[in-house]
């Protein structure tokens, strides 16, 4: 607990009013507004702000710059994976028809070889 403060309601009162007097007189000491060095300063602000804005602008357009070409560098990406692809099934498919069409011609051959074995068979018998 800290000590007991002995000053009284009077010295409170009179270091508020010292307080509030010398606040009074640092803003009573500020040049107006309408000075030409505040307006100087006020016209640099600005320009600064400006500034800052005009670079955050700029960085904004390059990011945006930078997302759209990296979009459409994935978009042609993925154009070309699904161009591949296709051209891959494609493909498989004219392999696999080329194989049911050897599979189809190789059936036939043997079962045309069995109907001429079937047909040599029966003369031989008769």
């Amino acid at each position: 607990m800290s000590a007991f403060d002995f000053r009284n309601f009077e010295d409170r009162r009179q270091n508020s009013q010292a307080a509030k007097a010398a606040l009074l007189e640092k803003f009573k000491a500020r040049p107006p507004l309408d000075d030409p060095e505040m307006r100087a300063k006020a016209q640099a602000r600005a320009e600064v702000a400006r500034a800052r804005d005009e670079r955050a602008r700029e960085r904004e357009r390059i990011r945006i710059e930078t997302e759209r070409k990296a979009a459409e560098e994935k978009r042609l990406r993925e154009e070309a994976e699904l161009a591949a692809q296709i051209a891959r099934e494609a493909a498989e498919a004219a392999a696999l028809a080329e194989r049911k069409a050897a599979e189809a011609a190789e059936k036939k051959a043997a079962r045309d070889a069995r109907y001429a074995a079937r047909k040599a068979n029966v003369k031989i018998r008769r």
